[in-house]
């Protein structure tokens, strides 16, 4: 096991990466409740969204650790879902067969702009200060995901985001559970996000934020399998109606720019934390990765369980010393443990996971010391992506509007040498993304 996951190599052992892998799933776990409950809306059965939910992550997260040796977990996307249950279901009046059929066919062309050597050029041709936005931009939008989930802090009307009710119970366990992980990684702790993470869940059993359980094994459902290959509400197979209607292959561009540049970023996010990102921003190893995780993208269509892609949060698990793809492949057990004991694993409430995930965020800033900020080359569009990923709550919102930024920065002041060609690709791709949404 050492010599396959190169674990004293990396500086880490078994106990860690366990540690490690439990960690990421206890950060990741809220999916395991909210997935189902968006995809209802689409008119899944619950029991069959948890159960491809669940086994969906399990298999390529497994997949992830054993093929990339790297700590990524992989699980359904938030934000694809809405637009699956919302958008194309939703007020277009698509079948979910057909909404996941689309969701197929972008798995599928993400994977062959991987394959074709495409998606790690353009990695490769994004400016060294672009890609310290990226991961600074990701810490803050990591934060802010823990933040808002511990009702920290809330929408407002007036100011669109305010200071959460401090008397509230979850209020309580998030601040609880951030100053658990500081106090704890301070004192040198082993696991201590993970500590903080149970403490503070347990700390919030009497306060009414973490539930108990009234059941412990629930039922698996696999209806939701192979769901492009179902009849949709139309009468024709989900895939064929998906294939030959222009408006949903448009869609399925849309949702491939997403995924495309959400990756990206998580993965430099993740390999900053997990020690596997070189001095010029590059994820050591990348394309592994990027094909595990395109084609879990496919998986997650016929699976019925929306996109499954790489987690931003799998960067906790790489901060409490999770450094190869065994933390993965424990993960990857915990959810397929979890599709049998769902009951028990959602009552981790999202709230308790907050000092873990605004740890994160605070480690992540430390790259924006390596940004020229007297350049404005190199300055603003950094900007643009640091506060664009936070603010519009989208990591490829966020990266979008920093590359279009860099190229019309570049223009005027006469630095267009400096723009390699697939930034230029990607800056155009970008605008035709932003024209669509």
């Amino acid at each position: 096991m050492d010599t396959f996951f190169k674990l004293s190599e990396r500086g880490s052992n078994s106990a860690t990466e366990v540690r490690a892998g439990l960690t990421t799933f206890l950060a990741m776990a809220y999916i395991i409740v909210v997935n189902p409950s968006i995809l209802s809306a689409a008119g899944i059965p619950t029991t069959a969204a948890v159960t491809a939910t669940c086994i969906g992550a399990a298999i390529m997260t497994i997949a992830m650790g054993v093929f990339s040796n790297r700590p990524l977990a992989c699980a359904s996307g938030m934000g694809i879902n809405s637009i699956v249950a919302y958008t194309l279901c939703g007020s277009m009046g698509y079948g979910w067969q057909t909404a996941m059929a689309v969701i197929m066919i972008e798995g599928i062309a993400i994977l062959v702009l991987v394959l074709c050597g495409l998606r790690e050029a353009i990695m490769d041709a994004i400016p060294v200060s672009l890609r310290h936005g990226i991961s600074i931009g990701l810490g803050l939008f990591i934060a802010m995901i823990g933040l808002k989930d511990a009702g920290i802090i809330v929408a407002n009307e007036s100011t669109m985001v305010a200071l959460g009710d401090v008397q509230s119970g979850a209020f309580i366990v998030g601040v609880v559970s951030i100053v658990l992980s500081v106090v704890l990684y301070s004192m040198n702790v082993k696991g201590a996000l993970l500590w903080g993470i149970i403490v503070a869940a347990i700390i919030g059993i009497p306060l009414g934020v973490t539930p108990i359980p009234t059941a412990v094994v629930a039922p698996l459902d696999f209806s939701t399998f192979g769901a492009p290959m179902q009849a949709s509400a139309s009468g024709a197979m989900g895939l064929i109606e998906a294939i030959t209607t222009p408006t949903l292959l448009l869609f399925a561009f849309s949702l491939m720019m997403s995924d495309f540049f959400d990756t990206m970023g998580t993965a430099m996010a993740v390999a900053k934390q997990g020690e596997f990102l070189t001095d010029d921003g590059k994820v050591e190893d990348i394309r592994p990765i990027l094909i595990v995780d395109s084609v879990a993208a496919a998986v997650g269509g016929f699976f019925g369980a929306s996109s499954i892609t790489t987690f931003v949060e799998s960067s906790s698990g790489a901060a409490d010393g999770g450094r190869s793809g065994l933390t993965s492949i424990v993960t990857g057990i915990f959810f397929l443990l979890a599709a049998f004991l769902s009951p028990v694993i959602s009552c981790i409430p999202s709230a308790a996971t907050c000092g873990a995930l605004v740890f994160v965020g605070f480690l992540m800033m430390s790259d924006v010391v390596d940004i020229d900020w007297s350049d404005i080359l190199e300055g603003f569009p950094t900007f643009m992506i640091i506060a664009g990923i936070p603010f519009t709550y989208s990591i490829s919102n966020g990266i979008g509007l920093g590359f279009i930024t860099y190229v019309i920065v570049a223009i005027v002041t006469g630095k267009v040498k400096q723009i390699r060609p697939l930034m230029w690709v990607a800056a155009a791709a970008f605008l035709l993304y932003f024209l669509l949404l």
